[in-house]
């Protein structure tokens, strides 16, 4: 079975996110695909952030009618505090970090030999990829799904690699004329590059909006926009 990995704060969970994962699953045939919200990210940690509970709360109704859409508690407050490595942060707390690698890496020890695992992934965050953890031997153990848009040409990507996976700079240069679409296949790295999956949602621009007393319901499933008015989230800078 082709199977999907969605990996994220979903800090809410938001049209975009789902967009990608049905364009994701239509294009190569992905038996499931799993949302595992993230508990502490490394690059978020001194960033407010709703509460695990809420935001996975957000994930499973957003994803109720999808059948093939599941909210999953791989990186929930407990497994990731026996998984993680941990350090004070700036308040004072002490937090446990989820890395993408050891996700893929428990979630692949539960898998057959024959399924085939995809990483779903926005372009905006792929850009920083280098920076995470191990990031070869990610590329290794999955292959990659990429939300495209409009902007991006295939150096943008290929440069976001990390350094000892980076074509040389002959190709590079040919990939500034190409638009960031199709497969690239390169030594040690295979990506799929998805276009036209963009919805005009972003969890920043949502969180500002409710802040604002905006409308926020174009952005977001319609139990999702109601579980953030009934809870009150993202009223202040601190809310969780």
């Amino acid at each position: 079975m082709n199977i999907g990995l969605f990996g994220g704060t979903f800090d809410p969970i938001h049209k975009g996110h789902s967009a990608l994962a049905l364009a994701a699953r239509n294009h190569f045939n992905l038996g499931r695909i799993e949302f595992v919200p993230s508990n502490v990210p490394p690059h978020k940690a001194e960033q407010p952030m709703a509460s695990y509970f809420h935001r996975y709360t957000m994930v499973a109704l957003a994803t109720m009618s999808e059948k093939t859409f599941l909210p999953s508690l791989l990186e929930a407050p407990k497994m990731e505090a026996e998984n993680g490595a941990s350090r004070a942060s700036s308040r004072g707390k002490s937090v446990a970090f989820n890395y993408s690698i050891d996700t893929v890496m428990r979630f692949k020890a539960a898998l057959k030999k024959s399924d085939r695992l995809y990483f779903l992934i926005g372009i905006d965050a792929f850009k920083d990829i280098a920076k995470w953890r191990e990031p070869e031997q990610l590329f290794r153990e999955c292959e990659f799904i990429v939300g495209s848009r409009p902007g991006y040409s295939l150096a943008d990507v290929a440069n976001a690699l990390p350094e000892k996976l980076r074509p040389k700079a002959a190709t590079t240069k040919v990939f500034g004329k190409q638009s960031a679409t199709g497969d690239l296949a390169l030594a040690g790295v295979t990506l799929h590059l998805l276009e036209d999956v963009n919805e005009d949602a972003s969890a920043t621009v949502i969180r500002q909006a409710i802040r604002a007393k905006r409308s926020i319901a174009r952005f977001l499933d319609p139990g999702v926009a109601e579980y953030i008015r009934k809870n009150q989230l993202y009223r202040t800078e601190s809310a969780a």
